[in-house]
């Protein structure tokens, strides 16, 4: 085995470990509607979180910047293949922790997602997927160009589904009652 082979292989068996843990607890493995959509764009329905794409995949990919922006200040002396590595663990960590029954009864209690009930599987690992496209995407554009994305992605999150990765971190932290009445207005 190459020392390219070993981060390879350990992103591999994070995401198939952490695919076979959320099963191991219940979570379905596609949407339970019995089909998988390529895209699924109806944020108020149970199919929400089920299938490959939605609304939120934009949020994974801006946590592959984030992190590719992380590991680069604290870990820059690492592997490409190393820090993406460690991305791919806190990924799949906040995806463990996100399909846990608390924090799925609490992004239903106080954010918009009261049909919320976990990801599927196969939105976990495309979830995951996007984070590496992100943290891919970070290393190869200019960071101008990565901050753009990231307004872009964001702003665009806001004002069609008014969610994103900054309103869904605030409502699930520290929940807004104007925030939550301005996202139900929708």
């Amino acid at each position: 085995m190459t020392g390219r082979q070993t981060p390879a292989l350990f992103v591999a068996g994070t995401i198939l470990l952490t695919a076979a843990w959320l099963l191991w607890i219940g979570r379905e493995p596609i949407c339970p509607c019995g089909h998988v959509s390529l895209w699924h764009g109806d944020v108020a329905s149970a199919e929400n979180s089920q299938h490959l794409t939605d609304w939120y995949t934009p949020s994974h990919i801006i946590h592959g910047f984030l992190f590719y922006a992380g590991l680069w200040l604290v870990a820059r002396r690492l592997s490409f293949g190393w820090r993406l590595s460690i991305a791919t663990a806190i990924e799949c960590l906040w995806e463990i922790i996100e399909n846990s029954d608390a924090v799925i009864e609490r992004y239903r209690t106080v954010t918009i997602s009261l049909d919320y009930y976990g990801d599927s599987v196969i939105n976990t690992v495309s979830d995951v997927f996007a984070m590496l496209l992100g943290f891919w995407l970070a290393a190869r554009l200019p960071v101008w160009a990565t901050v753009a994305l990231i307004v872009l992605f964001e702003g665009a999150t806001i004002w069609i589904i008014r969610d994103g990765l900054a309103l869904n971190i605030l409502m699930l932290l520290w929940p807004l009652d104007w925030v939550a009445a301005w996202q139900a207005a929708r």
